[in-house]
């Protein structure tokens, strides 16, 4: 198995489909390294994830904003196609197992605001679960 994990920023809102009955969230991640050139100078490098996933729990889609920072893990999906003119080309989507809210891009004056809405997204998706929360084990 090939596990992939990724931190990022939503590069545009999710989109929530219906696919054959069943529900897909896709959004694409944007990370960026930076580096230095031969020559000292400093570089970015930004590379781009496509992100499907697939579940029925969709609380989290409304709180999957551009700029939002996220933590992803999954395994890739490649797919081949065969472009306009002929040639043979290959895409990688991450079939994400598990999705994590780190924060937002800072927006001047509505910062807060979001930050109470992770709060929230927190609250729904933990209300969501089956498993009673005030049996403790111990």
């Amino acid at each position: 198995m090939i596990k992939l994990q990724v931190i990022g920023n939503l590069g545009k809102d999710a989109i929530v489909s219906n696919v054959n009955g069943k529900s897909v969230i896709n959004f694409t991640v944007a990370h960026t390294e930076k580096y230095k050139d031969a020559q000292g100078n400093q570089k970015d490098k930004t590379i781009w994830v496509d992100c499907s996933y697939w579940t029925d729990r969709t609380a989290i889609a409304p709180y999957l904003k551009k700029g939002t920072q996220v933590y992803v893990e999954g395994a890739p999906d490649v797919r081949t196609y065969t472009t306009q003119d002929g040639r043979q080309g290959a895409s990688i989507t991450l079939r994400i197992a598990n999705v994590q809210l780190l924060g937002s891009k800072s927006n001047e004056g509505s910062n807060t605001q979001q930050n109470s809405n992770y709060t929230t997204a927190s609250v729904q998706v933990a209300a969501e679960t089956t498993e009673p929360l005030d049996d403790l084990p111990f």
